[in-house]
């Protein structure tokens, strides 16, 4: 499992909260697992407790579907942890964007060679189906400024209507309009609408999209 998800020994280790030591024991059979390790592999990883107890069955609860949106200037990085968030407990992405937030991550995504990313929420819609669905999750890099972005690319914003916060991800396209932008949708039932930069209030490039797939 640790070599199928490209982890080192210290970094599975420090995950479990143990010594690499104690998991070379593990690994070879020296030792076993305990309660709240093999919970953590359940949940953090995905993994069959059955397949974790006996060896039969499927390793993997779920096969994640991992797609990523990359610049020819990125730079991957071997291993990173990136914080998942829970946009309900946040109340949208402007308090999760803000300077020096303390808001806390419901868990942790790790993925080897990606782009550096700062975090992860679930999406909701479907503006950009198939490409992304209701229930995946997208990673980020924050953008301080919309008048930064690459135009074309997709970017995860939130958006002031009438004093309500709509949170969505689309394809932002320059518009004919001065200090409009293009919000355009991979779903080609959803319409291109022009929104005005000031009403942009968090926007973010999104780098990459996990879909989970449940098997059996």
């Amino acid at each position: 499992m640790r070599k199928q998800l490209n982890m080192t020994q210290e970094q599975l280790a420090q995950r479990l909260g143990i010594g690499k030591a104690a998991l070379s024991m593990i690994e070879t059979g020296k030792a076993g697992l305990s309660t709240r390790n093999k919970n953590i592999l359940v949940q953090d990883f995905n993994l069959n407790p059955e397949w974790i107890d006996s060896g039969e069955g499927k390793m993997f609860n779920a096969e994640p579907d991992l797609t990523t949106f990359t610049l020819r200037t990125d730079k991957s990085l071997p291993l990173q942890s990136v914080p998942l968030y829970s946009i309900e407990g946040t109340a949208g992405l402007v308090p999760l964007f803000a300077e020096n937030s303390e808001v806390k991550p419901i868990n942790h995504i790790h993925i080897p060679n990606l782009p550096k990313c700062d975090g992860a929420i679930y999406i909701v819609g479907d503006s950009m189906y198939p490409l992304l669905k209701s229930g995946d999750i997208v990673l980020y890099k924050q953008l301080s400024d919309v008048r930064d972005v690459f135009w074309g690319d997709m970017y995860l914003l939130s958006i002031d209507i009438d004093g309500e916060e709509y949170i969505t991800v689309k394809y932002v396209q320059k518009s004919d309009q001065e200090g409009y932008i293009r919000l355009v949708s991979q779903n080609p039932h959803h319409a291109d609408k022009e929104v005005a930069i000031d009403r942009v209030r968090a926007i973010a490039l999104v780098k990459a999209s996990i879909r989970m797939h449940t098997i059996g």
